[in-house]
């Protein structure tokens, strides 16, 4: 299903929402969402599964709202991935739970990524898991309000929301010890950026790119002692830069594919991941 809007400009206009408006999805754009769900659904090589939560579905058997700790206030709505315990590809499903939240985003809807605040039990029992199952990511979905509650400005105070690491930190040009610039990348230099603009779980940003004659190598540069054994939300946020870069290379029009080299270059504190060969 194609986006009605550019990729570039959706990646650039959307950001996190924790407060929400208690208005229920249009029923034309919740049809439209359903389908690309399925459609998603249809297209995934994983053990994984995305579900919408919507409106009463929301709402235990016991009378309560689904649990977000009070980080998420008013949403009636839920985008919930899951996942097979005996999938360990969190690349791809933070690839696919991304291309979701931007087609959200076309349809005019806000989001916000929860890997950890959220009552995962809540969840579980809404959606009446298998044993084989579990929730590692959801996200409210529905319209934000115009004004931001004092908590949500804090957290994005805390984690530095709106910052994001310069391209001396996040690409370089054959080797670490050289940044790649903007003019060098061209004509990947607006798919690079979207990678840049990119939600992170806390805002880590832990990609890392490097260039040379064959293509962009797309490595993690993992924060000590941060994520949850369950889950490997540094991957996820490598799936998550995998989808703004690929995303926008096909917008603009640009040559590549997606190959995982046997020999890549060893870069000392950073892990392989993938290559775009263009």
């Amino acid at each position: 299903m194609e986006f009605q809007h550019s990729v570039l400009d959706l990646i650039k206009t959307r950001i996190s929402s924790r407060t929400f408006k208690e208005l229920a999805i249009e029923e034309r754009t919740l049809e439209k969402l359903k389908s690309y769900i399925a459609e998603l659904n249809g297209e995934t090589k994983i053990k994984a599964r995305f579900v919408l939560v919507n409106g009463d579905d929301a709402v235990l058997v016991q009378g309560k709202k689904l649990g977000t700790y009070g980080f998420i206030k008013g949403a009636g709505s839920f985008l919930v991935g899951v996942l097979d315990k005996a999938e360990p590809d969190a690349l791809e499903f933070g690839y696919l739970f991304e291309k979701l939240i931007l087609f959200a985003t076309d349809l005019g809807l806000d989001s916000c990524w929860l890997g950890g605040t959220f009552k995962k039990s809540d969840f579980e029992k809404s959606l009446n898991l298998k044993d084989n199952e579990y929730i590692p990511i959801v996200s409210p979905v529905g319209y934000a309000t115009e004004k931001r509650r004092i908590l949500e400005t804090a957290m994005r105070s805390f984690v530095g929301a709106a910052n994001r690491k310069p391209w001396s930190e996040l690409f370089f040009d054959g080797s670490i010890a050289k940044p790649l610039t903007e003019d060098k990348a061209a004509p990947f230099s607006s798919a690079l950026e979207m990678v840049r603009l990119g939600p992170s779980a806390s805002n880590k940003q832990p990609w890392r790119v490097l260039m040379d004659e064959k293509g962009f190598h797309f490595y993690i540069c993992r924060t000590k002692g941060y994520g949850v054994p369950s889950y490997d939300v540094q991957l996820n946020d490598i799936g998550i830069a995998k989808c703004h870069f690929e995303l926008c290379a096909k917008e603009l029009e640009l040559p590549g594919l997606w190959q995982k080299l046997e020999n890549p270059v060893s870069v000392a504190s950073w892990e392989y991941v993938c290559s775009w060969m263009s």
